[in-house]
């Protein structure tokens, strides 16, 4: 009986540490402002700038930038070099729901720059360059870009290229540009609109809600779940799996467990199964699992990439090769023994770099770490417009909160404050203006 009260006492506990901790950092910077405002103004002339190379802006690699821009001090001989080829911050946990409902695409993408401490962008005095370009390649040295080949020397790299990068909707957006990744979604839309026999391949979260919204605003559709696991949502708890299941069931989708789909025939608008069974089916999305995107750190250190793709890191998330001591990694990328990867353990790895990369400009040994916590993997599961539940358990107590949902956008608003832009007004120019000065 006491299993849940205790969940909860450890859950407020560790965000009340969290909270401590981040009350400490911050006091601890602004003694040294002070004593940095005390002390006599250096007199050596301006030097080039040292480099701290971050690349990729998902949330992961956007809050490095924002937390590492805000504790340097203002005569820093650091600055960060972001290198990025979207144009816009991709909000993915709405992509499904944007995937089905129409109208509402745009609030999936983000402008940049708002969430970066104020004035980081100016061409004086801003401790932030941003590059709208891809990495190509990474040396001990530098990282070479795409489209121009130039070589960006840096002293600290921070690899958050997230995973996913080579799937398509409705886990990621298959885009650099906004226009481009509106224009997918609205395909989507039209397809899942017209179509008469839906199959959703996957059973795991973007699956289940992309397959529960069809099928909750269009109720005449045929929607069919495939899965390969024996339950939906198998990396969860059982009550979430339970809960998700019978929030299909209600809704009169139909969830087929334990095969897969391994052809699809468009011409005879078939879904073969391994088991030989064959479905209807004149669209097909496919939801399975995402890959983590560490070719850079594959071509650079081989012995830090895991079995299963990620790279392999430190407690002080320095990858695992001590030839490489300042180079860091963050995010979906990272290996981190972290349960349930999501946006909060991705922003709380980033912040660790951070203070890792910042002790480490002033000589110091890095000293914070990343402990994994069940509170990382609280998940919010929407099951239909107007349904959700909220999953938080410790692999071993686990409880399901049930709840209505009123806004058919979830929340794409709070994710456009929390990134410091005003929903839903997107004034891209700025940003971009910004970003080409500063190079």
């Amino acid at each position: 009986m006491l299993e849940k009260p205790l969940l909860v006492i450890n859950g407020v506990g560790f965000a009340l540490s969290f909270l401590l901790t981040m009350l400490r950092r911050s006091l601890s910077f602004r003694l040294k402002l002070l004593r940095h405002a005390m002390s006599p103004p250096s007199s050596t002339s301006p030097k080039e700038p040292k480099n701290i190379v971050i690349v990729g802006a998902s949330i992961a690699g956007y809050t490095a930038a924002r937390t590492i821009a805000q504790y340097l001090l203002p005569d820093s001989e650091y600055r960060v070099v972001v290198v990025e080829p979207r144009d816009h911050f991709h909000f993915t946990w709405v992509l499904p729901r944007f995937c089905v409902v129409e109208g509402h695409e745009h609030k999936a993408f983000i402008p940049y720059g708002g969430y970066l401490p104020a004035g980081a962008l100016e061409a004086e005095g801003g401790k932030v360059a941003w590059i709208k370009d891809r990495v190509a390649a990474v040396s001990r040295e530098g990282a070479r870009l795409e489209s121009t080949g130039q070589e960006i020397p840096y002293e600290f790299l921070v690899v958050a290229t997230g995973s996913g990068a080579a799937d398509a909707l409705p886990s990621r957006v298959p885009a650099s540009d906004k226009a481009r990744g509106m224009e997918l979604l609205r395909e989507m839309q039209r397809r899942i609109r017209e179509s008469k026999d839906l199959v959703v391949v996957g059973g795991g979260a973007a699956g289940v809600e992309l397959a529960t919204d069809a099928k909750s605003k269009y109720p005449e559709k045929r929607v069919v779940l495939v899965h390969s696991r024996d339950a939906v949502m198998h990396r969860f708890g059982p009550k979430l799996q339970d809960a998700a299941m019978d929030g299909m069931k209600t809704l009169g989708i139909e969830v087929i467990t334990g095969d897969r789909v391994v052809s699809e025939d468009k011409e005879k608008g078939i879904a073969v199964l391994k088991s030989g069974r064959e479905i209807v089916c004149d669209y097909l999305v496919n939801c399975t699992g995402q890959r983590p995107d560490s070719r850079l750190i594959a071509q650079l250190s081989p012995a830090a990439i895991s079995e299963s793709g990620h790279i392999l890191t430190k407690p002080t998330l320095q990858i695992q090769d001590d030839a490489l001591p300042n180079v860091y990694a963050c995010g979906d990328v990272s290996e981190t023994n972290t349960t349930h990867p999501n946006s909060r353990s991705a922003m709380r790895q980033a912040t660790i770099v951070a203070y890792n990369v910042i002790s480490a400009t002033e000589g110091k040994e890095p000293k914070e770490t990343y402990v994994p916590h069940w509170m990382d993997g609280v998940i919010k599961l929407t099951l239909g417009l107007d349904k959700s539940v909220a999953n938080v358990g410790d692999g071993k107590t686990e409880f399901v909160i049930p709840s209505k949902e009123k806004d058919v956008a979830l929340m794409s608003a709070g994710a456009w404050h929390k990134l410091g832009a005003k929903p839903f007004v997107d004034d891209e120019s700025e940003f971009l203006s910004k970003i080409r000065s500063k190079i």
